[in-house]
């Protein structure tokens, strides 16, 4: 039963995500699932549906301090790729944009050889920030969700400056870190599963104010690419080191992504850690510091390189060059070597400085030899070479304490990119702290084949150490060595140990390198610059980017398609030959008309029900028959089914039973029954439908459900066979509000159903009409039945002797045939909702007993079936209170005033005050029948009877009449009391009991008889 689909969609949603299951062996039978052979055949062929493909990805990374306006700036340095100063960053550039350089021309004595790509389109943009907002506030760093509005202003920064086209492809923000990646139009296309996570490895080791975010996606249905935008702990402390590993070894381990599916919809069971990837890109605040050298001799180092840089801005700005430039440097103030103010163009001071620093250095080399930066002791290249064995984090790759399983690091031709003054270009911090200029930002990549290379150097080492021990325990502490060779020297090698030293050229990425993928593609990498942009002056860090230039394959969708159609009929064609083959033959069956539905006359290619009713059950039946030429192994599996409803073999208001026993009967009983037959051999299955659970009722009586569903027989190395079932409801009154009862027809449910929906319902019932017929007919028929059983069975005790419970209780019924009893109860709910009278309706053999049995029975069902009973918990909490109030000040009110009292409230709800009179006075009714009393003398005043707070005696009587009627009374308020009543009961065990006890008084009242009365 779906209320969203059709049998015929069901049966393409059902071929196009059930999973295909192979069938066991004689030896091991199970339903289990398999790779689909259409997907392994397509995926041997994929050569020839692969090309190469070229990407340029740019990755931005800015620590922005939760500073106002630094977004102002993105477009310039992300997009553009501007505010670089030549000479300080090891980029080459022309108007303060990117040029190419010509190793031999005179200018690259001052321009490292790397240079940034110009006019080129990006395919892959990655912005990753840090402190967007402020993560020192413990309120950010608690907040559920991130800070409305943070990402936003960075996207409409990044997508105003972007090219047209480029989409939004992921977005993860935890705190103050953000990442955000966009594709271009050709791009955007072959990205997919697209999965975002977050790590939090701050406060308590676990909250968001520092960690990472994370994101995974794939090119080209075949390359996967990781990028992770870190913020780790700051400080400059040994401890805060070693918590900045801890926070990289927490991200690494606990970053899980969503799985990658392929194409059969299957997971792959690959791609959901970090390492899985193809390519992967870290990168962020490191805050990994330049330590064991004093900061300010650090400044001091660097201040030689950036100190013509403010002295020629100085004289700039004052326009008497001449003047200073004869000042001894000791008469300079340190006003004269700060950077320019925030509010002056950027831009224009740097093509300023390197218009004047390139005419300055030009006139002072005119006389000098040549060099390379790497060979001139006085170049910032030679600096930056000498800081770098001292920054903490190649020492914590070299040590394998961090980020030393295979990842890399361009070279570093820049300045330091932390901490400067806000506003400068290369002011280093000037505050008390004066903190030591670091690379605290960093851009790092790994390949496949460098993860790869990493674990087996381990394992060589783990195989040498384990060598060494063996050896060592034989007694030998000298390696073995060849018996034909007295010993090797190579004067290239030997002498030096590569491992002793840190060389900062082995992080170098110029080239392009091969990267073994998972899909063992020839997919290469090459880093094109890494630099940073001294001119971004909002920060008191400088924003760093590198692009990398990736070759991988692609998927072609064209030639995947062409493919794709080959291989289908090639296994088409090899499936059909000796596989197993089944017909199912439904057996032919003429669907009833009633209630007012005309017969349909189009062919249903599947079981027809028929006309369902309410907890009528409904038989086919149909016929498998092996009509192959090799023995057939099937069974029915799990169907697929919307979300949040039930999925199993069959609907829950199916059962499908074999005329012979399964294969593995002797399994568990949640086990798929599988069933072999040879060639020729047919088994009969019955299929039976019975619609009682009222939740399905109430959804079938609205049209929101409909009675439809498919099964699947999967037979093993054959085809999946799908089997429609539907049926056509029968609207019924069980399961109703009391409210939309009281609108009904004389004619019942199934009159009002059949009326145009837009035609005037007639005025409302007083109460359900449904209610009324029910406890009329049963109390005249219990008048007939008693009257009935007194001449007719003078010596045999009648139910309601032997059961004070009759006719309501089931233990106490005297008609107990299953079958007999069901069509009975099945003739009194159609004439309920036909509006056809009862005694027409029953056969006329039925006796009186018989007909309050099942009158009495219906009604039951009937109330239990009321969306929210005859008392709502509404009315119910405003009478459980009064009791209370009654109990607590001890102020019981006699039969009569309960009575009077329970009816004023209820006389706010008219229909459910006369519903309720309506029962009670039936239940009455029914008592004086079963229970008569009869005139008695006046109590002795010796031996008074104790009354309940409601009036109610609280033992039984010693007259048996008396106390028999009492125990009658008691029964049928236990009965009634639970389903008239529709309020919640307490959860604790003595409130609930107390409660429960209130609702049998409230009923018990109203059956009370009056003492000396018939």
């Amino acid at each position: 039963m779906s209320s969203r689909m059709s049998s015929e969609d069901v049966q393409q949603d059902t071929q196009s995500k059930v999973p295909p299951r192979t069938f066991p062996t004689d030896d091991q039978l199970s339903l289990e699932t398999t790779p689909q052979s259409l997907s392994q055949a397509l995926y041997a062929r994929r050569a020839e549906y692969l090309v190469q493909k070229q990407i340029r990805i740019r990755i931005g990374s800015w620590n922005v301090g939760s500073l106002p306006g630094t977004e102002d700036e993105l477009a310039k340095w992300f997009v553009q790729g501007g505010g670089i100063v030549e000479g300080l960053a090891g980029i080459a550039l022309e108007d303060d944009k990117i040029k190419e350089v010509q190793k031999d021309s005179p200018e690259s004595i001052y321009v490292p050889p790397v240079s940034l790509p110009k006019d080129e389109e990006v395919g892959l943009y990655v912005l990753g920030l840090q402190e967007v907002v402020d993560v020192t506030s413990m309120q950010e760093a608690l907040r559920v969700s991130p800070a409305s509005g943070i990402s936003d202003k960075w996207k409409e920064a990044a997508e105003s400056a972007m090219p047209p086209g480029y989409q939004l492809v992921a977005e993860q923000q935890l705190v103050g870190l953000l990442i955000l990646i966009y594709a271009s139009p050709s791009i955007a296309p072959t990205v997919s599963s697209v999965s975002t996570t977050s790590v939090g490895t701050g406060f308590l080791g676990y909250l968001g104010n520092k960690g990472a975010v994370l994101t995974r996606l794939v090119l080209g249905e075949t390359t996967r690419l990781v990028f992770v935008n870190c913020h780790l702990t700051a400080g400059a402390q040994n401890a805060d080191m070693e918590r900045r590993n801890w926070d990289i070894s927490q991200t690494i381990s606990r970053a899980r992504f969503q799985p990658i599916k392929d194409e059969s919809g299957a997971h792959e069971g690959f791609g959901e850690n970090l390492g899985d990837e193809d390519f992967a890109f870290l990168f962020g605040d490191l805050n990994y510091r330049v330590d064991t050298l004093p900061g300010d001799d650090v400044r001091r180092l660097l201040s030689l390189h950036t100190r013509n840089e403010y002295n020629i801005l100085r004289l700039s700005e004052q326009n008497s060059e001449d003047a200073v430039s004869k000042r001894p440097s000791s008469e300079v103030s340190r006003d004269e070597k700060t950077s320019p103010s925030p509010s002056e163009d950027s831009s224009g001071v740097g093509n300023r400085l390197s218009t004047t620093t390139e005419s300055s250095r030009t006139a002072y080399t005119a006389d000098l030899e040549v060099l390379a930066p790497e060979s001139d002791p006085a170049s910032l290249q030679t600096t930056i070479t000498s800081l770098l064995p001292h920054d903490q984090l190649h020492k914590q790759m070299h040590r394998r304490k961090a980020l030393h399983d295979g990842w890399r690091e361009g070279k570093i031709d820049f300045l330091p990119t932390y901490k400067y003054d806000v506003g400068t270009i290369s002011m280093f911090d000037s505050s008390e702290k004066r903190r030591c200029p670091s690379w605290c930002d960093r851009i790092l990549f790994r390949t496949r084949r460098d993860k790869l290379d990493y674990e087996q150097k381990i394992k060589e080492e783990e195989e040498n150490r384990k060598n060494d021990e063996e050896m060592k325990a034989q007694g030998l502490e000298e390696t073995a060595f060849d018996d034909n060779i007295l010993f090797e020297y190579d004067p290239e090698t030997d002498g030096t140990n590569k491992d002793d030293d840190y060389n900062e050229d082995e992080d170098a990425e110029s080239d392009w390198e091969p990267a073994v993928t998972r899909e063992s593609a020839d997919d290469k990498i090459k880093l094109e610059y890494y630099t940073s942009h001294q001119k971004v002056l909002s920060s008191d860090h400088k924003p760093l980017s590198a692009a990398f230039l990736l070759n991988y394959d692609a998927v072609d969708p064209e030639k995947k398609a062409k493919i794709h159609q080959e291989v289908a009929r090639d296994l088409d064609r090899a499936e059909n030959e000796g596989r197993p083959v089944i017909t199912i033959v439904i057996d032919p069956n003429t669907a009833e008309s009633g209630g007012g539905e005309a017969q349909e006359s189009e062919v249903f290619e599947g079981v027809d029900l028929g006309i369902v009713s309410y907890l009528f059950t409904k038989t086919r039946s149909m016929t498998i028959a092996n009509t192959g030429s090799v023995r057939a192994c099937f069974g029915f599996i799990d169907r697929p089914v919307p979300a949040g409803e039930r999925g199993g073999v069959s609907p829950s208001w199916l059962s499908i039973n074999f005329d012979r026993s399964s294969d593995n009967d002797n399994l568990n009983t949640g086990a798929l029954r599988e069933y072999t037959m040879e060639p020729g051999d047919t088994v009969n299955v019955e299929l039976c439908a019975t619609i009682e659970d009222i939740e399905m009722v109430r959804g079938l009586n609205e049209g929101k459900l409909k009675i439809e569903d498919v099964l699947v027989l999967r037979v093993q190395n054959g085809r999946d066979h799908f089997v429609p079932i539907r049926g056509r409801w029968l609207p019924t009154s069980f399961g109703q509000s009391l409210d939309s009862l009281l609108r009904l027809p004389e004619g019942g449910v199934r009159q009002a159903h059949q009326k145009s929906p837009n035609k005037d319902p007639g005025p409302k019932n007083s109460a359900p009409r449904e209610l009324f017929r029910l406890t009329e007919a049963i109390e005249e028929l219990t008048e007939r039945a008693v009257a009935e059983w007194e001449m007719t069975h003078e010596n045999i005790k009648p139910p309601w002797v032997e059961h004070t419970g009759w006719p309501f209780e089931p233990a106490s019924w005297i008609l107990a045939n299953p079958s007999e009893r069901a069509h009975l109860t099945q003739i009194v709910r159609d004439a309920l909702d036909e509006g056809k009278p009862f005694n027409q309706a029953f056969p006329s053999e039925t006796s009186s007993l018989y007909r309050v049995e099942v009158l009495a029975e219906t009604l039951v069902l009937f109330i239990q079936s009321l969306q929210d009973g005859v008392i709502t918990e509404v009315i119910w909490e405003e009478l459980e209170k009064g009791v209370q109030a009654r109990e607590k000040g001890k102020r019981p009110l006699n039969v009569e005033e309960e009575q009077e009292w329970i009816l004023d409230v209820l006389s706010k709800y008219p229909a459910r005050s006369v519903s309720f009179t309506f029962l009670t006075f039936m239940l009455t009714r029914v008592a004086n029948e079963v229970a008569p009393l009869h005139p008695i003398p006046t109590m002795s005043p010796r031996n008074p009877t104790t009354m309940s707070k409601t009036g109610k005696a609280n033992t039984l009587s010693q007259d048996p009449a008396r106390a028999r009627r009492q125990l009658v009374e008691n029964s049928f308020a236990s009965i009634f009391s639970s389903i008239v009543i529709r309020a919640p009961l307490a959860p604790r065990e003595k409130e609930k009991r107390a409660s429960e006890q209130r609702r049998k008084e409230v009923l018990e009242v109203f059956l009370t008889a009056k003492w000396g009365t018939n």
